[in-house]
């Protein structure tokens, strides 16, 4: 598996990412983890630590070229360089799956708007509606999302953006209203400080 990043959230919870070629992929990878040395050594500790692990959207690319491009480059084990860059992903909820008009929306109009503003559109993903091939962990059924994460230099770079975006009559009297007009419910806003060893 990709383990693509490791996040404190604002309330300092632990966020991550990981990827999967595919779903049968995804089965045997963690059948291999969680059924091995390291996680039977472990697991009791880091049990613990867990409020809450059933907070898990299953995802996949919202268009060929929409995923994660990363460098495969982490800090070694033990880096505790402290990160400024800031990962924002924004979750909007739908009352039925993600069709290609909405992903044409968002990469021809939304996104545009988005970076002009000062964000780096990083990728965007919707709700993978398969089976889920390893039941032992439980995801979020039922659900029908896009998400678009985002880079920032720092958070100030972000209240920027958030200011901008704020300030431009195109956003607030014709974008909002769209966006208003499609979403199931006011879109969820993760903001997302990048551990030292984070890919993304």
């Amino acid at each position: 598996m990709k383990i693509i990043g490791q996040f404190r959230n604002e309330n300092q919870r632990f966020v991550w990412l990981r990827g999967f070629r595919d779903m049968a992929s995804r089965a045997q990878q963690l059948t291999d983890f969680y059924g091995g040395p390291v996680w039977k050594a472990h697991r009791e500790v880091a049990n613990t630590t867990m409020i809450d692990s059933d907070n898990v959207l299953l995802l996949h690319p919202a268009s060929p070229r929409s995923g994660f491009s990363l460098a495969d480059k982490r800090l070694g084990v033990g880096a505790t360089a402290t990160r400024k860059d800031l990962i924002v992903a924004t979750i909007y909820y739908f009352d039925a799956p993600v069709d290609a008009d909405f992903v044409e929306f968002f990469e021809g109009t939304l996104e545009p708007a988005v970076t002009n503003s000062g964000a780096s559109v990083l990728a965007c993903f919707v709700t993978e509606h398969s089976e889920n091939t390893f039941p032992a962990l439980r995801v979020r059924e039922g659900e029908n999302v896009f998400v678009w994460f985002a880079r920032f230099h720092d958070s100030a770079a972000y209240e920027q953006h958030v200011a901008a975006l704020d300030q431009s009559p195109r956003w607030r009297n014709e974008l909002l209203k769209e966006l208003a007009r499609l979403l199931k419910r006011v879109p969820e806003i993760l903001k997302l400080s990048p551990t030292s060893r984070s890919l993304l």
